[in-house]
């Protein structure tokens, strides 16, 4: 860290949906090792994770991010506990592997609340916090299938092109308060919620893994791997980097 102060987040304060659990597990890990406080918003406890990270710098905070009502009270409360808020990473998500003759109404709702209004509320409320704060750093995680289509995905191709094109409208709106806006695309990485796909589709995990590896890279991604794109478009070293999309697949889309 020494050699790259730009990429320090000492004194900074990290608000990290989905942090219980893979990805975003992965950030808040991450991001507290480069010497910020985190805030972890999720439906599930993570106790582990607080006491790797030290209870003086990480707490958690039961949240459904599709409730307007219990993500503006959780960020008053993190900001209440913490004193400022400058850098918000959007990274809790879901997927239903399911074309759109399949997927009923009430499944496409769940997935497009929890990847697209999930991101919206959050940054809605976190916003002004950073502003009175003089700026930070948004990161939303998207998904190579916002960027492109995937087969039997409807709902989370759709919600992930959302985020994709949300990323780079609150980027124009925000960089006048100092608030940079981008967005990580990842590939297909080691997490439950993969494993959850291989489940959904049917597919044993080794031959789902035999695909997600065919790519110039050659193998799956690691929760790290993501973690690393967003530290640094949440510190110093991308400070003239907003509106961006980073791809972290391995070449899948190449």
């Amino acid at each position: 860290m020494s050699s790259y102060p730009q990429i320090s987040l000492s004194n900074k304060v990290a608000l990290v949906t989905g942090g219980s659990s893979g990805i975003g597990r992965a950030i808040a890990l991450k991001l507290s090792q480069a010497g910020a406080k985190v805030a972890i918003l999720d439906i599930k406890e993570c106790e582990d994770l607080l006491d790797e990270i030290g209870r003086d710098k990480a707490r958690f905070y039961r949240c459904d991010v599709t409730s307007a009502e219990e993500v503006k009270e959780t960020v008053n409360r993190v900001y209440g506990d913490f004193g400022r808020i400058d850098i918000v990473v959007n990274a809790a998500g879901i997927i239903i592997r399911k074309d759109a003759v399949e997927t009923s109404e009430e499944e496409w709702d769940r997935v497009l609340n929890v990847n697209l209004k999930g991101p919206f509320l959050v940054s809605k409320y976190s916003i002004p916090y950073m502003i009175r704060g003089g700026g930070g750093s948004i990161v939303n995680i998207a998904s190579g299938w916002g960027l492109k289509g995937g087969p039997k995905a409807v709902a989370y191709c759709a919600s992930k092109g959302g985020l994709v094109n949300m990323t780079r409208a609150m980027a124009i709106d925000h960089g006048k308060n100092g608030i940079r806006v981008n967005c990580v695309a990842p590939g297909d990485v080691d997490t439950p919620m993969l494993r959850s796909e291989a489940k959904q589709l049917g597919i044993s995990w080794e031959d789902f893994l035999k695909d997600a590896s065919n790519r110039p890279l050659a193998r799956i991604g690691r929760p790290e791997d993501i973690a690393n794109a967003v530290l640094f478009l949440a510190s110093g070293m991308a400070s003239w980097i907003t509106g961006a999309t980073l791809v972290v697949d391995g070449g899948g889309i190449a």
